[in-house]
């Protein structure tokens, strides 16, 4: 596997904090940019962000599969931002942030391609060889930030990820099927998953399908709303966590 390096200065990153001295989270991102040169312009500060923040990634996946490390997994890089998942605040400092060239919602939503999809399983097992992260804490940037954050989206293929060792997929029983589908069950499940209890229960919801369930979102109206699959993938997926 080559690695092109394109390093960040170091006022976009920093050490890890919070006594997290190895990361245990993956967290997977969108670029968000028309082109690669743009999103590695934005992540080296080449480009001023539009918000002045100093913004970064420990590696970035174009979409032919070049893969860039702008900042050594040794430091905490500036990827999550505002963040949360099962009572930690400071995700930077918890994770290895991956960002995967595709212009996002913004710029024209697109189907993520194999070659760069190949190389996004690569370089994550490249990463699990040597970092113990839990397959529960393989996520998405909308996981840790719901109602913030989208990325990297619905049309992010997490299935075959976690066909590759790579994640969790939920395969729902038909006990899944019979638990509670009220919003209070819901929650508190989705809580018990990970997320943050804080935020509205939509945001959080939507994160969700958007990760697991994202056939929610080819039918308008399902997006956000309780359907008896994603809460049946919800406590599969909690049963999952719960056995490992």
């Amino acid at each position: 596997m080559k690695i092109h390096q394109d390093p960040s200065p170091q006022e976009h990153f920093g050490g890890r904090r919070n006594n997290a001295a190895q990361p245990t989270f993956l967290i997977l991102h969108y670029t968000e940019t028309e082109t690669a040169d743009e999103a590695a312009d934005l992540l080296t500060g080449r480009k001023p962000h539009p918000k002045g923040e100093k913004v970064s990634a420990h590696y970035m996946v174009d979409e032919d599969g070049r893969i860039t490390r702008f900042v050594d997994e040794s430091k905490r890089a500036h990827h999550a931002g505002v963040s949360y998942w099962n009572g930690i605040e400071d995700i930077n400092s918890h994770s290895i942030g991956i960002e995967i060239v595709n212009p996002g919602h913004r710029y024209g939503y697109r189907a993520f391609p194999p070659a760069q999809m190949d190389a996004v399983k690569t370089l994550c097992r490249d990463i699990f060889s040597r970092h113990d992260i839990p397959a529960h804490q393989v996520l998405a940037h909308s996981d840790v930030a719901p109602g913030r954050k989208i990325d990297p989206g619905e049309l992010f293929p997490w299935r075959d990820l976690a066909a590759a060792g790579i994640g969790l997929w939920p395969a729902p029983l038909k006990e899944d099927f019979e638990k509670d589908t009220d919003e209070v069950s819901v929650r508190a499940a989705l809580t018990a998953c990970g997320y943050d209890p804080r935020a509205g229960f939509t945001d959080v919801l939507t994160a969700f399908q958007r990760h697991f369930h994202p056939e929610a979102f080819k039918t308008p109206g399902l997006a956000g709303q309780v359907t008896s699959e994603t809460a049946a993938r919800l406590y599969a997926l909690l049963r999952m966590k719960s056995s490992l």
